[in-house]
């Protein structure tokens, strides 16, 4: 169970109520612009200034099969702070834009780094903002600051940038209806690696739509790990709590 709580770090999410199901495949799709289509996605991101949402989050790999129940909590831009518990807490941990935090109560140890922890665990780079990203709903870059090709796949309008980075190829599959995101992909094909992220399901709140489920398939050559989860409450807007100190004592993890 090595990098199970790293894993949620990086994959938790939220909802609200009032769900939206995803638009089926004989329902027509309007045909619009590569450029329309991001503006539209971009003008759906999350308008919020924190969340504070109660998960139930299943975890599965090759070598491990475990579910937690989870506090999130996240004041947009700045903290994503997360206590996981299965009957006791398992670990509490923190992410800011500079910084990747965690410990465990019951495992006496902590991890004190940056987000280069998160590129060797992901393979990929990765900041706080695609992070959060990757939270709400939305593309882990800005699908407006380059060009972008459209075509219309798995009922979805499915984005690309026309020209991939170097390293791997970036798909975003934006929903017709409310234009979040229904799936995400970072692919590196030589290496053998995938990260998904897909939101099979939304719920609507105040005009805002949030993930209801999230799941996470991501491979690694012979490794797998899948990640299902599913919000039981959440509020916007609220004062929140978002103390974190590592206690004395505790054993640092080298990653």
């Amino acid at each position: 169970m090595r990098y199970i709580t790293l894993l949620l770090i990086v994959f938790l999410g939220f909802t609200s109520c009032k769900s939206t199901k995803k638009i089926t495949e004989s329902t027509a799709i309007k045909e619009l612009s590569a450029r329309k289509v991001a503006k539209k996605h971009i003008a759906a991101s999350f308008d919020k200034e924190t969340v504070d949402s109660r998960l139930k989050v299943n975890y599965k790999s090759n070598k491990d099969e475990v579910g937690f129940s989870v506090r999130m909590k996240i004041k947009k831009d700045e903290v994503i702070w997360l206590k996981g518990t299965k009957i006791i807490t398992v670990f509490k941990a923190k992410i800011t834009p500079t910084k990747v935090q965690f410990y465990s109560p019951y495992k006496k140890n902590y991890f004190d780094g940056d987000f280069a922890m998160l590129k060797e665990l992901l393979g990929v780079d990765i900041n706080f903002q695609q992070l959060q990203s990757m939270l709400l709903g939305e593309a882990v870059v800005n699908v407006k600051s380059e060009r972008q090709e459209v075509e219309i796949k798995d009922a979805s309008y499915q984005l690309s940038p026309k020209n991939q980075p170097t390293l791997y190829d970036l798909f975003f599959y934006v929903n017709p209806q409310h234009f979040k995101l229904d799936k995400q992909l970072i692919v590196n094909s030589v290496k053998n690696q995938y990260l998904e992220v897909s939101y099979p399901k939304y719920h609507k709140k105040n005009k805002t739509y949030f993930p209801e489920k999230l799941n996470i398939k991501a491979n690694d050559k012979d490794k797998f790990t899948i990640i299902n989860i599913n919000a039981r409450s959440v509020e916007f807007n609220t004062k929140l709590n978002l103390d974190f100190n590592i206690p004395s004592g505790y054993k640092e993890i080298q990653l």
